[in-house]
């Protein structure tokens, strides 16, 4: 019997007791190749010695100095590493301990510079349908994925949902990628007129999306023209790269793909790569100067922000990046992924689309590739592969509602950065039969 609160209630996990470069181990001896990095967290895989050896010379140091008192040499460090390297124009960092945090701290962070420069009827949030951005009660209002929302909708705030750049579903017949872009867009800067856009703090999105809606890289042009629509209001551009930042998706930004600068940009998961919880977000000297000449102060905090093991451990992942140029790792070994995801699941009768960039992919199921139609939800098409999966020693992050919240599955890809071509080989091969077996109703694979 478990006293642990697990995520499903009729099912315990296997006991995971050791991780090894690209490996994780049960107690039984059974060892899994991560295909996902958990939840695309292990960017430097399992048990890095760089970052192991970090967190120790931190832990003898100082474990822990609360930062309304203090703060730490390895906090400025961190924070001058991460202006360095970020979008132009970012002067500083504010650190929490994972990717809800970091929302809910730039919602709040948003909010008070209107306050700040003498706005204060802005307060209304726009964001995309089918988008996750974290399950605290700010972070799940304005994520779109309405399965997620559905029970909690009576205490979240009011936030307005537009369409998410998913070609795959909404791009019309004889309708250029371009174009497409301009009408979400358009879309866009009609959702701000309607609201009022005096009344409108900042539109927020994923670049390239995640969890809920399966890696969905944008078109070309699509958030330069969100940029300019926002611009255009005097409204501020989040990006969430809680999932998709600090070189998934081949360059540390994923902004930098798309040449735009957000106002405030969320990292986490490949910040510490899962050595420690940590997040952050990244702030334009604007806003920061705008609360510096006001308050004088950024009206939010949590105990365990800047903590110094935290980013220990942060600092010596972006250090291993920088160092071992992984980021040229990312997009080598990423191409090469796709060429084997392509090879093998082109032809699949139940693989719609494959999309992605560096070592971020996610694959389509249906039904039917023709038609486009999903599974029916009541066969849990993502949770078969899930097992099937982990029965052949294969970690993926798969979902269902994909299309709705309802309908729709997926599988998420994100293996580590040091992932080596004979492990893509293996995922590719694995995760084949693994689909193979979810998609036959004879076979017993929950």
């Amino acid at each position: 019997m478990t006293h642990v609160l697990h995520r499903h209630l009729h099912q315990t996990p296997p006991v995971a007791v050791a991780g090894r470069g690209v490996h994780l181990i049960d107690a039984a001896g059974n060892d899994y190749l991560d295909a996902c990095g958990g939840a695309a967290v292990s960017c430097l895989g399992h048990g890095h010695p760089d970052v192991i050896a970090a967190m120790h010379a931190q832990i003898d140091r100082l474990a822990y100095a609360h930062t309304s008192f203090f703060t730490t040499e390895v906090a400025e460090t961190l924070a001058d590493h991460l202006v360095r390297t970020g979008p132009a124009g970012t002067s500083h960092a504010y650190f929490v301990s994972g990717g809800s945090e970091a929302i809910e701290a730039a919602l709040k962070m948003a909010r008070q510079y209107f306050v700040e420069i003498g706005q204060p009827q802005r307060a209304r949030f726009v964001a995309r349908r089918q988008s996750y951005h974290g399950n605290t009660l700010g972070a799940l209002a304005v994520g779109g994925n309405e399965w997620r929302r559905r029970q909690f909708g009576p205490l979240l705030i009011d936030v307005e949902h537009v369409a998410p750049c998913y070609p795959y579903r909404d791009l019309h017949a004889g309708e250029t990628e371009h174009a497409y872009g301009q009408r979400l867009a358009a879309e866009l800067d009609a959702t701000f007129r309607r609201l009022g856009p005096e009344r409108v703090i900042a539109f927020v999105a994923e670049t390239v999306g995640g969890a809920t809606a399966g890696v969905l890289a944008p078109v070309p042009g699509y958030f330069k023209a969100v940029r300019e629509v926002c611009d255009r209001y005097g409204i501020l551009l989040i990006l969430d790269e809680v999932m998709c930042g600090m070189g998934r998706t081949g360059s540390l930004h994923a902004c930098e793909q798309e040449n735009v600068v957000p106002d405030l940009v969320t990292i986490a998961k490949g910040l510490g790569g899962g050595f420690q919880p940590i997040g952050a977000v990244l702030a334009q000297r604007r806003l920061v100067d705008a609360m510096s000449q006001g308050s004088g102060f950024f009206q939010h905090g949590h105990t365990y922000l800047g903590h110094p093991v935290a980013c220990a451990a942060a600092l010596a992942v972006q250090r291993v990046i920088e160092r071992d140029g992984l980021l040229i790792r990312v997009r080598e070994r990423g191409a090469a992924f796709e060429r084997r995801l392509r090879d093998r699941f082109r032809d699949h009768p139940h693989v719609g689309d494959i999309r992605g960039r560096g070592l971020f992919w996610g694959i389509e199921l249906v039904q039917d590739r023709a038609s486009k139609a999903p599974f029916d939800p009541a066969r849990k098409v993502h949770a078969r592969v899930r097992a099937a999966g982990m029965a052949r020693g294969l970690m993926t992050y798969p979902m269902g509602g994909t299309l709705d919240g309802r309908q729709g599955d997926h599988i998420l890809l994100a293996p580590p950065f040091i992932v080596e071509e004979a492990h893509l080989d293996q995922i590719v091969e694995r995760l084949g039969a693994a689909i193979d077996a979810a998609v036959d109703l004879g076979v017993a694979t929950v």
